[in-house]
């Protein structure tokens, strides 16, 4: 087991900056081998925790993508009903239908979704439930029984326990209000946008070849935008880390008001947004605020 600071130099090397307050709430979900539930905005770095663990641990990332709608079969297993019709056809009248019927829902026949997976896997992983927030009150109620016991119940297999316990992270836009009975079995851990100082380093790891001066008005108009425009969408991390990669590309040293203008799609990704930078701000006036 890691230590705190092993941990913090561990995300580090794997270019995941973060303060003590995220490093602790980790490492505390590691040690008690409980969940973890990140809350925040889109784009603030929920996911990439669960990408950065599994490369620290050199273990898989197993990915369950949570929909409106998603169900058991698409998250735990279904039954491979192709296999079992053949089976079906091949057995006609040599075997009795009681021992058809159990041979059919034995292990042979099942199909494993991202949560059976996780939990039969022969190492421990780590099981990213991404976006917790838009599925049904049904389907998170369902979550429970893993989310506390790590196991799972089959109906023609009875109860499964995980052979590794392994390393969930469950993240959230905030959507919805998850339920209490989800939130006890987890560590939970709400992460914001960065502060300038925080998105300038990320910056520097993430984009080496930008310079001091152009990531330092990056950061900065990115803050200034999340705080003062009501936009739709907020610039993610990424999508900042978007915008520094393409003004290097394009060889710029510091921001200008024709290659802010220039690079705009880079960093707010819908055109109503796009508008209301362009009435309520403008490039001119963030260079200006940028470089201060």
């Amino acid at each position: 087991m890691l230590t705190t600071a092993e941990l913090r130099k561990a995300l580090e090397n794997q270019g995941y900056i973060c303060e003590d307050e995220v490093v602790i709430t980790i490492y505390l979900a590691l040690a008690l081998e409980k969940p973890l539930l990140v809350e925040g905005a889109p784009g603030v770095g929920k996911t990439e925790i669960a990408k950065v663990l599994a490369k620290i641990f050199a273990t898989e990332l197993i990915r369950l993508q949570c929909y409106e709608g998603l169900d058991e079969n698409k998250a735990l297993y279904e039954w491979n009903y192709q296999r079992q019709l053949i089976k079906i056809q091949i057995s006609k009248n040599a075997e009795p239908g009681e021992n058809l019927e159990r041979n059919l829902f034995s292990e042979e026949y099942l199909l494993e979704r991202p949560l059976l997976r996780a939990i039969r896997s022969n190492a421990k992983v780590v099981l990213l439930i991404d976006e917790v927030d838009k599925v049904e009150a049904e389907f998170e109620a369902f979550l429970f029984e893993l989310l506390s016991d790590f196991q799972v119940s089959i109906p023609e297999l009875g109860t499964l326990a995980a052979r590794h316990i392994p390393i969930v992270v469950l993240t959230s836009n905030g959507e919805r209000e998850l339920s209490d009975g989800l939130k006890r079995r987890c560590v939970y851990l709400y992460i914001d946008f960065p502060s300038v100082e925080k998105e300038s380093r990320i910056l520097q790891v993430k984009v080496p070849g930008a310079g001091e001066k152009i990531t330092s008005q990056i950061a900065n108009a990115a803050n200034y935008i999340r705080c003062n425009l009501n936009l739709r969408k907020k610039p993610s991390i990424a999508e900042t880390i978007d915008w520094a990669r393409a003004l290097v590309a394009l060889q710029e040293e510091t921001l200008t008001e024709r290659n802010v203008s220039k690079t705009l799609n880079l960093f707010l990704k819908n055109r109503e947004d796009q508008e209301i930078f362009k009435s309520e701000l403008g490039a001119e006036k963030l260079v200006e605020i940028a470089g201060k």
